[in-house]
């Protein structure tokens, strides 16, 4: 039986995603959080389960994301420079699915009695496989595959909302589940390393498993009717990145949001642990923080429509920055903790949901400085400088425990810990909130997009005329 044709969005462009292909599509962000997640969460991993020093463990994630960052880059044009005849985009997914298994289970397969320096190279082979070859060779083509989807921003948007979503659930997963899980499963010793590599195979599987399936279900729609970047120089194609002032402002904003992520996902266990007194409560913390994350998605698609990505995410950093303010005041308190504490999560979930929205709008902006989107190349160095500040944010947590002399083995933690703990996880979050409350209210694209869309259909109509 044939399908009932969709309609046209609120705009008038035609619609192209039904209820499925929102869901196979969304499974790209779960393989993408699940890997970016547990390598989020590693440092608790490495400095207390496997007893790697501090510092070395913040040198290798930093290390492991310089390089990531440029491989960003090569991925661009390497995609951009694809023959398949399934798409630039699509055969991406198929081909790292089983890397991203091994890549997830590796990061955990840490082997015992190694020397420091064999120890320090396996911890950077195995964070760069994962971050700097897998996860670029599924982020780029993925983040690119908006556009190739579909036209509508109202199918876009609700792309981000469905991705966001379904990337968040394996997020809350790993932040609320994998230190219970394991501690549990693990009782000591070999076992903890274990029981971490149990549960980084159940990810990797659903992970792997969800990418065959968006494979197999997406469809470069919009594909012949683009041009990634028609063979430009790559210095030239970002230098013209770097003149439209909306893809640069969003870049700085995705930058700082990934710090943001790095920290508040590293930073929840050693909280837990040495402020509150127990490292499990990190799963009462996380059981809580469901209610503003599930509030969050329930309410950004009604904001949107009301007020508009750019009011939507104003208000909601607004909401996490008075959170963060609160909690300097009174940091050891376990209430604050679960009410105030998980208003700056709360101001994260828009963010989430509409990045890719405005990232894709950023890239037709391209179209109208251009008459050309350079999709690969937005999508590539923009990925490059978040990977810079997803490692800086990882790599920020090592060097303050390292600075404050953190020891694992300390009976209660000194008071340079203490501080250390809530610079991370309390101070810096707040100043990043402020920062991206004041970038994006400079970001207009919003009101003037009609009007360049419109403008850059009229440019095209008449070029075919010609």
């Amino acid at each position: 039986m044939a399908k009932k044709p969709l309609g046209l969005d609120s705009m008038g462009i035609q619609k192209t995603m039904r209820f499925g292909d929102y869901l196979a599509d969304a499974g790209g962000q779960f393989a993408l959080n699940g890997i970016s997640g547990l390598v989020g969460a590693i440092t608790y991993f490495y400095t207390d389960k496997v007893g790697v020093a501090a510092l070395t463990a913040a040198n290798v994630l930093l290390i492991s994301k310089i390089f990531d960052a440029f491989t960003d880059l090569i991925m661009g044009k390497i995609m951009d420079n694809g023959k398949s005849p399934k798409g630039k985009c699509r055969p991406w997914f198929l081909r790292m699915a089983l890397p991203t298994l091994i890549a997830i289970v590796a990061l955990f397969t840490v082997p015992k009695g190694m020397s420091n320096a064999g120890q320090f190279i396996y911890l950077l082979l195995t964070n760069l496989f994962a971050s700097a070859i897998v996860y670029t060779a599924i982020s780029i083509p993925y983040g690119s595959l908006m556009v190739m989807r579909t036209k509508s921003i109202e199918e876009r948007s609700k792309m981000g909302i469905f991705r966001a979503a379904l990337g968040y659930i394996i997020g809350m997963i790993i932040a609320i589940l994998l230190v219970p899980i394991t501690n549990l499963l693990g009782p000591g010793g070999i076992a903890d390393q274990a029981a971490y590599i149990k549960f980084a195979a159940v990810v990797g599987v659903i992970a792997a498993l969800l990418l065959v399936i968006l494979y197999r279900k997406s469809e470069e729609r919009a594909a012949a009717e683009e041009k990634p970047d028609d063979g430009l120089p790559f210095f030239q194609c970002i230098g013209m990145l770097f003149k439209n002032k909306y893809w640069v402002l969003l870049l700085i904003i995705n930058l700082f949001s990934s710090i943001i992520y790095a920290l508040t996902s590293a930073s929840g266990t050693y909280y837990a642990k040495w402020i509150l007194g127990n490292d499990n409560l990190i799963g009462i913390m996380g059981a809580v923080g469901l209610i503003p994350t599930f509030l969050g998605f329930a309410v950004v698609g009604p904001m949107t429509k009301k007020f508009g990505i750019r009011k939507t995410l104003l208000i909601s950093f607004a909401i996490g920055i008075a959170g963060a303010a609160v909690r300097v005041f009174f940091p050891s308190s376990f209430i604050l903790t679960l009410t105030a504490g998980l208003l700056p999560s709360f101001a994260t979930i828009p963010m989430m949901c509409l990045s890719g929205t405005m990232s894709s709008m950023a890239t037709d902006y391209n179209d109208y400085l251009y008459s050309n989107k350079i999709l690969g190349m937005s999508a590539s160095a923009a990925g490059f400088g978040t990977k810079i500040a997803s490692g800086l944010g990882g790599s920020l947590i090592g060097w303050i425990l390292a600075a404050v002399h953190y020891d694992k083995d300390a009976a209660v933690a000194s008071t340079a810990v203490r501080y250390g703990i809530y610079g991370f996880s309390i101070y810096l979050p707040l100043i990043l909130l402020i920062v991206m409350f004041f970038l994006t209210s400079r970001f207009d694209l919003e009101s003037k997009y009609a009007d360049i869309m419109k403008e850059v259909h009229e440019r095209k109509a008449l070029k075919a005329e010609k």
